[in-house]
């Protein structure tokens, strides 16, 4: 076995590795750049290096600096975690021109299925079903429509080198055709450092099935079941479950999944872990999408319902030992879902929140996992993907599952950014959700159906006296709460109305900063408090209400931040980069028509008209870099 790893990855899958190689009394080498300096992988790991600037393209990227860190720390073998290099078939070759051993697949593998398109041929020829596409790169948007003429509408255009849901577009008819082309190669190109694109038909409503395997090098593998990953937005995933509902309930199809999934790893040469994604249609037949030749994400809950440790297995592969299991070894024992807590905003097109935590409290208790990178008073830099923590929960059954993974959102605490943890318990109380009718455009159907939350009037007002209270006299020691003289503003999903605090037999008192324990009418609330935008936020039994203390003379219902001479000001949400500018000054605009492409933590996202209007001033130019507050364009 290795006396010494190196982990080519940052945030919590490299915080991840390290603890299993603890846990085998192997040294661990972290490797970081400017804006990780103070991360806990770096803290964690017995040795660490810097690799460059903060820009991954300087860093985490640079395939001579990862391998210069691994010979002066005499690093015997590299971890590649997942996103980076981790498919990257030049770093996994280098390594092993450099003498170290590359803890995944061969190069030639990973080359094999790197290429979405190559990989779509291989599963053909080890008779895997396939989504109908194209087998090779496209031209341009020419030959998308010449494949829409023959299959028709809607389809996806894909990245040839992608993953992740970047480089991907859905197109619904012609007229939309040559815009997603642009915006998919442009964002391929800047992920992937490659434009090139493919089209497959798009099936309706499928769900996203995976299998995950793995194999050693004497051609043995087996795979350990599947992972239910349609919960997705921008097509990336952010919520899984093992086992999924539909396989469950359907004899046979875990074993045909797997058979298939193996035929085509095997046919590829393949060892170590790798992931072979599948989509599901309405009548249950599944097709190849693509295989991941790396640790997934969503690994925690396979090693959940299984009992094995993925990353244990890969060292142990890696080293040259032949693999421990056997296919009639692996069962999946009750049920486990993960949810994916990103630095992100789910009310406003899950924009990222990259800023200082503030405060924060981890779930805790029976059944609880969280595999987390983040720690009170650290800054989420903007640099890189917004992920902050993955929480997984495990139960006998999914019922109870669901319930346990609601008890560890609620007792979740994230302040100072944004994040999605109110959302994921939206989901799990979803009736939809619950009966397991799960596909791959879930979100946003549970978006668009979704009601609007009205919270019983005692907690609006119990929101509203703790606001009051925190303003007048934050650090107050527990005291009757006295009665507000400014009238209260409270905004539930821009919802707005005013409500005068009765502060009569309420007792609030400070349990720490920004936290608050509300005894009123015989009943207990924890408050937990931020403060943003002039607003004091406060966080009651899991939702979220923006409370803003306003002079009753003053008090107005308008909407939107209007600037001088009835013009509303577009202003930039947070540091970023503009990529591209969808309008012109002097241009007519529609409420929610886009005016700009900003990308930011490697994600682009559309800046959209508020209001319907005409475009007065576009001070936004293609390439600049904003800060958060700049104002990029005004309407009138």
């Amino acid at each position: 076995m290795f006396r010494k790893v190196l982990i080519a990855n940052r945030g919590e899958i490299a915080v991840r590795v390290i603890r299993t190689l603890r846990e085998m009394n192997i040294g661990s080498v972290a490797v970081f750049s400017d804006a990780d300096r103070t991360s806990l992988h770096v803290r964690m790991a017995d040795e660490a290096e810097w690799v460059g600037p903060s820009p991954s393209s300087e860093s985490y990227l640079r395939v001579d600096r990862i391998l210069d860190a691994a010979r002066r720390h005499s690093a015997e073998a590299i971890h590649p975690g997942y996103g980076f290099l981790s498919e990257n078939a030049d770093f996994a070759a280098a390594c092993e021109d450099a003498g170290m051993v590359f803890i995944g697949p061969s190069a030639a593998s990973i080359r094999s299925m790197g290429s979405k398109t190559a990989a779509r041929q291989m599963a053909i020829a080890a008779g895997a079903p396939v989504v109908p596409g194209a087998h090779e790169a496209l031209g341009g948007p020419a030959d998308a429509r010449v494949f829409a003429q023959q299959f028709g509408y809607p389809l996806l255009l894909k990245a040839v080198a992608g993953g992740g849901g970047k480089g991907m577009r859905r197109v619904d008819s012609d007229a939309e055709l040559d815009a997603a082309f642009r915006d998919a190669a442009s964002e391929a190109e800047r992920s992937f450092k490659n434009p090139d694109l493919y089209v497959e038909k798009l099936i309706d409503r499928p769900r996203h099935i995976e299998i995950q395997l793995m194999g050693d090098r004497y051609g043995n593998m087996v795979h350990l079941g599947e992972r239910e990953c349609s919960i997705q937005r921008r097509h990336q995933k952010v919520m899984e479950e093992s086992p999924s509902p539909l396989v469950a309930a359907r004899p046979g199809m875990r074993e045909a999944m797997g058979e298939a999934a193996i035929k085509v790893a095997l046919s590829a040469g393949y060892y170590n872990a790798g992931t072979v994604e599948f989509l599901v249609d309405a009548r249950g037949d599944f097709y190849f999408l693509e295989m991941n030749t790396r640790l997934q994400v969503e690994h925690p809950i396979t090693e959940l319902v299984t009992g094995h440790d993925l990353v244990r297995l890969q060292l142990e592969v890696a080293a040259g030992e032949k693999l421990r299991l056997r296919q009639e070894d692996i069962a999946l024992r009750g049920s486990a879902i993960e949810c994916r807590v990103y630095a992100e905003d789910p009310y406003n097109n899950f924009f990222p929140s990259p800023g200082k935590i503030t405060r924060l409290t981890r779930p805790l208790g029976p059944g609880v996992r969280l595999d987390g990178c983040v720690y009170d008073g650290w800054t989420v830099p903007i640099d890189y993907d917004p992920l902050l923590a993955k929480l997984a929960v495990w139960s006998g059954t999914r019922e109870s599952a669901i319930a346990r993974m609601l008890r560890a959102l609620w007792e979740y605490d994230v302040a100072g950014i944004h994040t999605n943890i109110t959302f994921f318990r939206q989901i799990l109380e979803d009736r939809e959700f619950r009966e397991g009718r799960l596909h791959t455009g879930f979100v946003d159907e549970f978006l668009e159906r979704r009601k609007p939350f009205t919270p019983a009037p005692d907690l609006e007002a119990i929101a509203a006296l703790v606001a009051a209270f925190h303003s007048a006299q934050p650090m107050a020691r527990s005291r009757p709460a006295r009665g507000a003289a400014m009238k209260v503003a409270v905004a539930i999903e821009g919802r707005a109305h005013e409500i005068d605090p009765d502060a009569s037999g309420a007792q609030i008192a400070v349990v720490e900063p920004g936290v608050y324990s509300v005894l009123k009418d015989g009943r207990s609330y924890e408050a937990r408090i931020e403060e943003a935008d002039g607003a004091v936020i406060v966080f009651i039994d899991g939702h979220r209400f923006k409370v803003e203390i306003r002079d009753p003379r003053r008090w107005s219902r308008q909407v939107g931040r209007l600037g001088v001479e009835g013009r509303l000001n577009v202003a930039a949400p947070m540091p970023g980069k503009i990529v591209r500018l969808l309008v012109a000054e002097g241009d007519s605009v529609a409420a929610g028509q886009g005016l700009l492409v900003m990308e930011a933590m490697k994600m682009q996202n559309e800046m959209k008209a508020p209001k319907a209007g005409r475009v007065v001033s576009l001070t936004a130019r293609e390439g600049a870099t904003v800060a958060a507050g700049d104002v990029l364009a005004a309407i009138e």
